[in-house]
């Protein structure tokens, strides 16, 4: 498996992970008809616009025969407004390839990035259902917020972690 930063060229591969991601991910949590509606296509738009995003940082995983099977992304969403901070926006990785230290590899990345960059806090947003907040807890996240969302019709929590000690993720990594 390799980790690497993330290019235009990426953009198709990681729409297709973040889709199958999600249709798996969040199979009895979001409804089956939004899920089902999820474009390849418009994926690969957004994936365009947010890998060329100066701010944003994006890296994927591959396996030995190049193909993108994971993907993490990183930029400060216009509703932090905490000063040198930013958010870890997602982390993504296909079902088939769970378990064998994808997810651990793809944040330390992240939080490498966040300590060159100096950051100082760093938050995620994560769906209460969705047991990736595990992850995140066992990595030193603290549960700061929950707010209510809307997704496909449907009212879900979503539970804001942050961390607030770069250096002591890193450690854990």
């Amino acid at each position: 498996m390799q980790i690497r930063k993330a290019t235009i060229n990426d953009a198709e591969g990681i729409a297709k992970v973040h889709v199958d991601s999600w249709r798996t991910t969040y199979k009895g949590i979001i409804p089956d008809e939004f899920l089902y509606n999820l474009s390849y296509k418009k994926r690969t738009e957004l994936w365009i616009k947010n890998i060329e995003r100066e701010d944003n940082f994006v890296v994927i995983a591959e396996n030995p025969e190049g193909e993108i099977i994971g993907f993490a992304d990183s930029w400060k969403r216009e509703t932090n407004i905490v000063a040198n901070s930013s958010d870890l926006t997602s982390i993504y990785i296909l079902k088939e390839y769970h378990g064998r230290g994808l997810g651990k590899e793809l944040l330390k990345q992240l939080f490498l990035q966040f300590k060159f960059l100096g950051y100082q806090k760093i938050f995620v947003e994560v769906l209460e259902d969705n047991k990736t907040r595990y992850f995140y807890e066992h990595y030193g996240a603290k549960l700061c917020k929950s707010i209510q969302i809307i997704i496909g019709g449907k009212v879900l929590n979503e539970l804001i972690y942050e961390w607030d000690n770069i250096d002591e993720v890193l450690a854990k990594l």
